[in-house]
């Protein structure tokens, strides 16, 4: 598990073990501190699972100049092969042939070692996108709920004063008599 994940885990357990705002059964009270250090820590470690994954595929082109770096020695090998086969006629003409055979099939293998590496790369390649995407997906949900939750709240806490306010005017009125326009 990245250490991304494990940030990503305690945010969920953070936010799970927070307590509900006060006449509401959905909205929660979240530190603002330690939402911050969640979100600051996230960002401090995202670039290095993306370098992580660009190491990754920067192995991958190293695969790919290895698999060519065989696949070339394995046609000097045969061209060398050649050169000591070609001896007398006979001898020569059984040489070009197996020459031949020997150059057709390290070219299949080298073409072949090639495609396995580039598919390979591919794979790897996409597999480590699609892990990052999925990763910066989950972050972006958690981040734009505490933001739906925040606004929420404040709108909640904000009606909710706004309703006590109006209730004690009214009540300072009611026992002023109707002088409450003296008292503001």
């Amino acid at each position: 598990m990245s250490r991304i994940e494990q940030i990503i885990d305690e945010l969920q357990d953070y936010v799970d073990g927070c307590k509900y705002q006060p006449f509401s059964s959905t909205n929660i009270l979240v530190n603002k501190e330690e939402m911050e250090e969640f979100i600051a820590e996230l960002k401090l470690r995202v670039p290095d699972e993306i370098k992580k994954y660009q190491k990754i595929v920067g192995q991958q082109d190293a695969i790919l100049q290895d698999a060519r770096a065989q696949a070339q020695n394995m046609i000097s090998d045969a061209k060398n092969q050649i050169d000591v086969l070609v001896s007398d006629q006979e001898v020569m003409q059984e040489a070009y042939r197996k020459a031949n055979e020997i150059v057709e099939s390290a070219r299949q293998q080298a073409e072949t070692i090639i495609r396995n590496a580039e598919a390979s790369s591919r794979s790897m390649q996409e597999g480590a996108v699609d892990y990052t995407d999925r990763l910066l997906s989950g972050v972006q949900d958690l981040v734009a709920k505490a933001l739906e939750e925040g606004e929420r709240n404040y709108k909640e806490s904000s009606e909710t004063y706004r309703m006590i306010y109006e209730t004690l005017a009214a009540n300072r009125a009611e026992l002023s008599g109707g002088n409450s326009a003296q008292d503001a």
